[in-house]
């Protein structure tokens, strides 16, 4: 059988084609890369891009905790039967996923937080709305009641209005240990189009939803605020106060006020200026006059600081300044603090 001997041709062909071997790795590896980082490439909208919102808003879930145990005095003062009302999570998310979950139809109350600038939304679902009617009329939830296709009457109307100034009262009152709120009802509407509390679908909202249970009947409301609403008082509501804080600070405040009070200073009445020449006192000698003009008004410095001006003169036969004026803003709340509790 022959032997296959290769020949120096084949042989320089095979090298060639070794050779080219990594650099056609090299190329594909490079457009495979190329493939994987386009892919990975997101593309950016500022229309619709999430403002990123760090940390836990631990004041406002306590704000939450404290409108549902007020909430629920109320709704039991109501419907004189005892409801359990639980918080959800605070949800951060765009307007319009807020609004496209909302059930139809809801009752949709636009609220005003003053100081705070824009427009917050309360709602009330409509089995939270035919339960409460229904307990106050002695049902026990056995009819369900058919929504679709109207608008609540002018009773139902009247009882979401009982339970909303119930609502907001109590919401108010969770607030004002945080911070003091005047909210205000602006209107009702029935659907979600019409409450434009924000500028663009694409805002961020804070929404908190809130389930009633009495009995086996279930009801929800939520509370909707833009972000851009609350983002003044963000760091607040992200590290809260702790408790009894405000009245610590002010125990704090006055000892150091007192222990102040107490300091030693020294006082430097500025009597006069007199400019002259090097060579004119040199050439002083005992008995010489020298002659000044009396201020009318004499400046008394701590520190360098003017705190007060003042007349000069004597009094039981020693010499003394008489204080017309206090300088530092300072000195005078201090010395009109201590008038009020004389």
């Amino acid at each position: 059988m022959p032997e296959s001997i290769l020949s120096q041709d084949d042989i320089d062909k095979l090298m060639s084609s070794d050779a080219d071997i990594p650099e056609r790795i090299a190329k594909d590896f490079a457009h495979s890369k190329s493939i994987a980082d386009d892919a990975l490439i997101k593309p950016y909208d500022p229309t619709i891009q999430r403002r990123g919102v760090r940390g836990r808003l631990q004041a406002l879930e306590i704000i939450n905790e404290r409108f549902a145990r007020l909430f629920r005095i109320g709704l039991f003062n109501l419907l004189r039967r005892s409801p359990d009302i639980t918080v959800g999570r605070i949800n951060i998310q765009p307007y319009h996923e807020f609004a496209h979950n909302l059930l139809v139809p809801s009752n949709l109350n636009l609220i005003h937080m003053k100081p705070l600038r824009g427009t917050a939304l309360l709602v009330f679902s409509s089995n939270l709305v035919f339960m409460a009617i229904d307990n106050l009329f002695g049902g026990d939830g056995r009819f369900p009641t058919k929504v679709e296709g109207r608008e609540f009457t002018p009773t139902e109307q009247r009882v979401i209005r009982r339970m909303l100034k119930l609502a907001l009262d109590a919401y108010s009152e969770a607030w004002s240990a945080i911070f003091k709120l005047d909210i205000e009802y602006v209107r009702a509407e029935s659907q979600v189009k019409f409450t434009n509390i924000t500028t663009s679908p694409n805002d961020i909202v804070v929404a908190t939803p809130f389930m009633v249970e009495i009995g086996a009947l279930k009801g929800e409301f939520s509370i909707c605020i833009p972000f851009s609403m609350i983002e003044p008082l963000r760091e607040l509501l992200t590290n809260p106060l702790l408790e009894h804080s405000q009245q610590e600070e002010q125990t704090w405040h006055d000892n150091l006020a007192t222990q102040v009070q107490h300091s030693e200073l020294e006082l430097i009445a500025h009597f006069a200026d007199i400019p002259a020449r090097l060579s004119r006192v040199m050439k002083l000698q005992q008995g010489d006059i020298i002659p000044i003009d009396k201020p009318e008004r004499i400046i008394a410095n701590v520190d360098n600081v003017p705190v007060l001006t003042g007349s000069y003169g004597s009094l039981n036969g020693q010499y003394a300044l008489r204080v017309d004026h206090l300088i530092n803003p300072a000195t005078n709340a201090l010395n009109n603090k201590e008038k009020h509790h004389e």
